[in-house]
C-alpha cells in the first residue's frame, strides 16, 4: 500500500477485533492487507515489545490495558505502521484518526499539528481517510508525505474505497460462513425428528419378530447417524456419501417393506470423487417423502452416479407423484438471503417447511462451491415422478474431502 500511494509511511487505526460485534473478527489481519502493507515494519515479523498491538501502552491508555472503560468496550490504537518515522509519529495516530472515526470525513494534517522536531524526519504532512462499510467507519487509512499534493489526496481517497472494498467481502464471506452453518443446521433439523422416530419405531417393531434383523438395522441406523450428525464438514466423498444413503434406504425399505425399491449404478471412477457434504441424501430423502405423498403405491429410486470426463454426473429419480412446476420454482427461487435465481434457498420458512427445504439447500450450496452452472437441474411433474441432476467436478481448487 505505502508504494502504490508513493507515501514515506502508512498506518491503520481502529478497533481491533474480536470486540462485540461478531462480523469484526480477521478484519484487519494479514490475509486482508497482505504483506505490502506492513512491508518491513513492525507487523513484517515476529511481534516484539515495540509492536503496539502486542505490548506496552497505547495512546490515551497509560496503564497499558487494551480494553479501557466498559468491559468488552475497545478503544481505536494503532493496527498497523508501514514505512519511516514510526517512532516520532506511530503515538500521533491514533489522535489524528479519532476526528476521523467520528465524523467520517477525510482530515488533511499540516505540518504544525505533526509537530515534529527531527530535522531529517521526511514525514510533513499526512491526510486521513475513512474507512467506511456499510455506513460505519471500521477505521482509517493515513497516508505520511514530504509534502501536500492534491493528486495525492485523491490517491489515499481511491486507496481507502480500494480497502473498504476488501472490508465488505471479509465481512460478506463471514456472513456467507455462518449462514451456510445455519443451513447445516436446519438440514440436520429437517432429517432428524421424521427420520429417527420412524426408524427407532420400525426398529423396535421387529426385535420380537425377527431380532437379528433388528441388530442389523439399529446397526444400520448408527452408521448413518455417525455420519450425518457428525461435526459440520464442507466436503466428503462420493463413496460416504452413498455409503450413508444405503444405510438410509435399508432403513426406509425395512420401514415400507415392498412399496419401496431402489437401485444404484456407481461407476467406480466417480467414488473418490468431493462432493459437498450431505449433498445427495436430502435429495433421496425428499424423493421418498414427497414421492409417497397421497399414494399407497409402490415407489421405485435410480440412484446414478456415472463419469462424464471432467466431472461426475449423478442423478436421483422417482416415479412417484411428482410436483407441480410451478411450485417447484417457488421452492427454488424464493429470495431468502440475496438475489438470484434461488436465494440463499435453505431457511425453513413456514411455506417452505416440508416443501422442499433439502432441494434447495443443496441447489444453493451447489451454486456457491461451483458456479451458478452447478445449480440442480429438475424434471418433474404432476403424476409423472421426479428426477433430479447434478454435475460435481472431480477436480476444484480449494475441494478436498475432509
Amino acid at each position: 500500500m505505502r508504494t502504490l500511494l508513493g507515501a514515506e509511511a502508512v498506518a491503520l487505526v481502529g478497533v481491533p477485533s474480536g470486540g462485540d460485534d461478531p462480523d469484526a473478527g480477521d478484519l484487519y489481519g494479514d490475509d486482508l492487507y497482505g504483506d505490502d502493507l506492513y512491508g518491513d515494519g513492525p507487523y513484517g515479523g515476529d511481534a516484539s515489545a515495540d509492536d503496539p498491538r502486542t505490548a506496552g501502552p497505547r495512546p490515551g491508555d497509560d496503564d497499558g490495558d487494551p480494553r479501557p472503560g466498559a468491559e468488552g468496550d475497545l478503544a481505536p490504537c494503532l493496527l498497523a505502521w508501514d514505512g519511516a518515522g514510526r517512532d516520532e509519529h506511530a503515538a500521533d495516530a491514533v489522535a489524528h484518526a479519532l476526528p476521523v472515526l467520528a465524523s467520517g470525513r477525510p482530515r488533511v494534517i499540516a505540518p504544525e499539528l505533526l509537530g515534529c522536531r527531527d530535522a531529517l524526519c521526511r514525514i510533513r504532512v499526512a491526510m486521513v481517510a475513512p474507512l467506511t462499510v456499510e455506513g460505519r467507519v471500521e477505521a482509517t487509512l493515513t497516508a505520511y508525505w514530504t509534502g501536500p499534493s492534491t493528486a495525492r489526496v485523491r490517491a489515499v481517497g481511491e486507496a481507502a474505497r480500494l480497502v473498504t472494498g476488501q472490508l465488505e467481502l471479509a465481512r460478506l464471506d463471514t456472513a456467507r460462513i455462518r449462514l451456510a452453518e445455519a443451513e447445516m443446521r436446519a438440514l440436520r433439523a429437517q432429517i432428524s425428528p421424521h427420520f429417527v422416530y420412524n426408524s427407532l419405531t420400525t426398529i423396535a417393531s421387529f426385535v420380537r419378530t425377527d431380532p437379528e434383523r433388528a441388530r442389523g438395522l439399529l446397526l444400520d441406523f448408527a452408521d448413518f447417524a455417525r455420519y450425518s450428525f457428525r461435526n459440520p464438514r464442507d466436503f466428503t466423498t462420493l463413496a460416504d456419501e452413498l455409503r450413508s444413503i444405503d444405510r438410509y434406504l435399508l432403513l426406509e425399505r425395512a420401514r415400507f417393506g415392498d412399496r419401496l425399491r431402489f437401485d444404484v449404478q456407481v461407476a467406480p471412477e466417480v467414488l473418490p470423487v468431493a462432493v459437498p457434504f450431505l449433498a445427495l441424501q436430502p435429495l433421496v430423502e425428499n424423493a421418498i417423502r414427497h414421492g409417497m405423498k397421497g399414494t399407497r403405491g409402490p415407489l421405485h429410486i435410480s440412484i446414478v452416479a456415472r463419469d462424464s470426463g471432467a466431472e461426475a454426473a449423478i442423478s436421483v429419480e422417482d416415479d412417484g407423484v411428482g410436483m407441480d412446476p410451478e411450485r417447484l420454482q417457488e421452492i427454488l427461487a424464493a429470495p431468502v438471503g440475496r438475489p438470484g435465481p434461488t436465494g440463499w434457498g435453505s431457511v425453513a420458512t413456514p411455506d417452505r417447511r416440508g416443501g422442499g427445504i433439502g432441494l434447495a439447500n443443496v441447489d444453493e450450496r451447489m451454486r456457491q462451491v461451483y458456479g451458478e452452472e452447478y445449480g440442480l437441474t429438475v424434471e418433474t411433474a404432476l403424476g409423472a415422478g421426479t428426477k433430479v441432476r447434478l454435475r460435481v467436478p472431480k477436480y476444484r481448487p480449494g475441494v478436498f474431502p475432509d
